[in-house]
């Protein structure tokens, strides 16, 4: 096969949660356990940091696999999903799998992949540990896909485990609470391996407590270790101003992600980059953690995290997509200053919108549309249920369409943005 014909085989013959939604999940670790046995548990020859969480969890994963890289290791970051291009999942120093390797590693594995009957997830986590270790990566960060417990990166015994925080999404599949889910993202905590909360809460903390007193493992909170606030901008980055609690150390970060949300990231981040560099083998300098917040969008090519695409009218996408990060885009709209908003929106049909919508500004002119995937909510019904909540506006099914027509609309001193679906913003870049 050559690498078209082996996309196909993996979009195709491997059911993907991304396009066919939750029947194609297939929870439990037997698949992938008897796959990595196949191709020899190439997952056991680096550290790993393994990320779990509702929201943010991929824009920590590229924090740390920057600073990583910074402090001179050779680093793998497994990530999920891709926007443009399938080998976006899997990177070494910032660089995308080459072709080949997906062919020949299909290529090889073809029958076994089968017999397995593995999930699309389960095969691109194998490819990229047997890529990692090919590559002699020392360490890799590892994020989650769905959940934790389940999940089929839970195979890997990390140095640490991180958990980001805890939302309401994918509830029929992770529980319809906050303590439900959270139990399942605690099933990534592993026995004596410390695990950080980045955004803890009295909802949910004592399911995190009494899994890590089961496995003996040791809890840190993010924001026990660090405080944080934000102070502007410098040259064209956020800029933080950090404080660490145990030493009274005071210092100041860059980060060339933007959004206020940022800030829950950047201390998580920083949070583990710190019990990395006090209690693993791995040495991790001041300066290279500042290096690393501050290109960790261009060193690892992280996009879709409030990314500006014009100006003049302000244009931004954001790739939110449930409650929690639905009011986190909101408070950022609110924030940034504009004259009239349009908003592009479209999502899959799995999403809780009647949570969702309530929160999004009501006096914005919508475009309604959708993204060119099996799971999207057809964007004529988008725009019946948004009316409900007083959002209303036009439809235009197709993304493109939809956001030159809001470009069109929108006069220099407005803002357009784009969203709702980590879909419609892939067709938008």
């Amino acid at each position: 096969m050559n690498y078209t014909q082996t996309l196909e085989f993996l979009f195709q013959s491997l059911p993907a949660f991304e396009t066919k939604g939750a029947t194609a999940y297939k929870p439990g670790l037997e698949r992938i356990t008897a796959f990595c046995r196949h191709i020899g548990n190439p997952q056991r020859n680096f550290f790993t940091i393994h990320v779990a969480g509702t929201n943010g969890k991929g824009s920590v994963s590229h924090i740390i696999a920057s600073v990583l890289q910074q402090a001179g290791y050779r680093t793998g970051l497994f990530t999920s999903p891709h926007l443009q291009d399938f080998r976006e999942r899997i990177r070494v120093d910032g660089e995308m799998i080459p072709k080949q390797k997906v062919v020949n590693f299909v290529d090889k594995h073809h029958d076994k992949m089968v017999e397995l009957e593995l999930s699309f997830f389960e095969m691109t986590a194998a490819l990229a540990f047997d890529y990692f270790a090919q590559s002699d990566v020392e360490v890799a960060v590892i994020e989650t896909g769905l959940g934790g417990r389940l999940d089929a990166t839970n195979i890997i015994v990390p140095v640490v485990s991180v958990i980001t925080n805890i939302g309401l999404e994918h509830t029929a599949l992770l529980g319809d609470t906050l303590q439900k889910i959270a139990a399942e993202k605690a099933g990534i905590i592993k026995k004596s391996i410390p695990v950080v909360i980045g955004e803890g809460d009295v909802r949910y903390n004592e399911v995190f407590e009494q899994v890590a007193a089961a496995n003996k493992s040791k809890v840190i909170y993010a924001e026990k270790v660090f405080s944080c606030q934000e102070c502007g901008c410098r040259e064209g980055r956020q800029h933080f101003c950090m404080h660490r609690m145990r030493d009274d150390r005071k210092f100041e970060v860059d980060l060339d992600l933007t959004g206020n949300y940022q800030r829950h990231n950047i201390l998580t981040a920083a949070a583990t980059v710190d019990f990395l560099h006090e209690e693993t083998p791995l040495t991790i300098s001041r300066r290279a953690f500042l290096e690393g917040t501050r290109d960790a969008a261009a060193i690892t090519s992280l996009a879709g995290r409030w990314q500006k695409l014009g100006e003049n009218p302000l244009v931004v996408c954001d790739t939110g997509h449930n409650p929690h990060g639905i009011a986190y885009v909101a408070e950022q709209l609110k924030a940034t200053p504009h004259k009239e908003l349009y908003c592009v929106i479209g999502f899959v049909r799995d999403k809780d919108l009647a949570h969702i919508l309530p929160l999004l500004p009501r006096d914005a002119h919508y475009i309604f549309t959708q993204a060119q995937t099996e799971r999207a909510l057809p964007a004529a019904e988008l725009t019946a249920k948004a009316a409900i909540y007083g959002l209303r506006g036009e439809t235009i099914p197709e993304v493109p369409a939809a956001v030159a027509h809001a470009r069109e609309l929108a006069a220099a001193d407005d803002m357009v943005f784009i969203g709702g679906s980590t879909y419609v913003v892939a067709e938008a870049l």
